[in-house]
């Protein structure tokens, strides 16, 4: 496995709309490799959650798990996930601000609003068909990573940049608020 060079703010590549992947070309060994790739990149860099157009391929995939991180201290745990054509629609209207930050926008938090609750269909690295319900801070990281498929970042979801902050000011005057 690889740790991948990760995409900054400002590469083309974060703006587009990735490439919907078909099940032959999942199931190749190139493809299987680059996802380990992802999950050991995610890893690597403390995230949550990692999309393929961060490491410069623009395909429809992204892996996320949550576990002791020490960006994300306190959230709930959430498996290791790879989710392929993910598609993701809201169970109620029912938003929450929380802070987010990313791996392609370095050093940088903000407050972000996100549906609480969504429905989740996509596939799985098998090709296998996944369909549930993600709450909380596993959909906010869904709702995350699918912008970044769909060619945003959070930076596109905030409503007041006044809460932008670098990271060390955030651990200084805003962790715990």
């Amino acid at each position: 496995m690889s740790i991948l060079k990760v995409t900054r703010l400002g590469h083309p590549v974060l703006r587009k709309r990735t490439e919907v992947i078909s099940v032959k070309q999942l199931k190749t060994s190139a493809m299987q490799k680059f996802i380990d790739d992802m999950v050991e990149t995610m890893k690597e860099y403390d995230g949550v959650g990692l999309a393929a157009d961060q490491v410069f391929t623009s395909k429809q995939v992204t892996v996320l798990e949550v576990a002791d991180n020490p960006r994300y201290p306190n959230k709930g745990k959430v498996p290791l996930t790879v989710l392929v054509n993910p598609q993701i629609a809201p169970l109620s209207a029912e938003m929450e601000e929380d802070w987010e930050g990313c791996l392609s926008i370095p050093d940088l938090r903000g407050l972000v609003p996100r549906y609480k609750a969504i429905r989740v269909h996509a596939l799985d690295r098998h090709g296998k068909r996944l369909d549930f319900i993600a709450k909380n801070f596993h959909a906010r990281v869904i709702q995350h990573e699918v912008d970044h498929l769909n060619g945003k970042v959070y930076l596109d979801r905030m409503r007041d940049f006044t809460t932008l902050t670098f990271l060390q000011e955030f651990a200084r005057h805003w962790m715990g608020k």
